[in-house]
């Protein structure tokens, strides 16, 4: 038979209900908060005491019998009289007189430039602006190219890749016409375009 020893053994733990609800923990001041809230509230009242007390007292006027204060002057117009111009006159300084004469000098003044004398090549000029392989590319350069206002043809070529199809301007007498032309053809967008002499 098992002995059973009722005495000794403990009971178990009890587990605490979830349906319980914890009390709020107990707010406690302490003394420190207490003496630093009264120390800031004199430290404060002093303070404003200290600010009113330093204002210095108003001054009060006192008008003795003898000092009468001045009345102002009332306003004068001048007389009617007087023209708007003599009022200016009166009241401008004198004009000064200017020191400078190249107003006087440009007026007589004439610029002498000496140009230099144009060479003239015993060849013309052409531009060339494209060489293709095709006729209806070239045709579209030609078009692009009379859309500014300049005549161009298209010139062909017998190559050793077969034959080319050049579109060129000129005859120009002169090199500076020709850079002017292909200066035009730049700003507008067709490039690039080369000066050769004309064969």
């Amino acid at each position: 038979m098992v002995i059973r020893d009722y005495v000794k053994r403990s009971k178990l733990p009890q587990k605490p209900s979830r349906n319980k609800k914890k009390s709020p923990p107990k707010v406690t001041y302490s003394s420190k908060w207490a003496v630093t809230a009264v120390l800031l509230v004199s430290g404060l009242s002093y303070g404003l005491y200290h600010l009113s007390a330093s204002v210095p007292p108003k001054k009060f006027i006192t008008f003795t019998a003898q000092s009468t204060p001045k009345k102002p002057k009332p306003f004068q117009r001048p007389p009617s009289n007087i023209s708007s111009a003599e009022k200016v006159q009166n009241t401008l300084p004198p004009q000064p007189k200017e020191k400078w004469t190249y107003m006087e000098n440009l007026k007589n003044k004439e610029v002498k430039v000496e140009a230099s004398e144009q060479i003239v090549s015993s060849h013309p000029y052409l531009i060339q602006c494209g060489a293709y392989r095709n006729t209806n590319q070239a045709n579209e350069r030609k078009m692009l190219i009379a859309f500014q206002g300049l005549e161009s043809h298209i010139k062909t070529s017998q190559g050793e890749k077969g034959i080319w199809y050049r579109v060129v301007l000129g005859p120009y007498p002169l090199k500076r016409e020709a850079e002017r032309d292909r200066n035009m053809l730049r700003r507008a967008g067709i490039d690039p375009c080369a000066i050769w002499h004309w064969n």
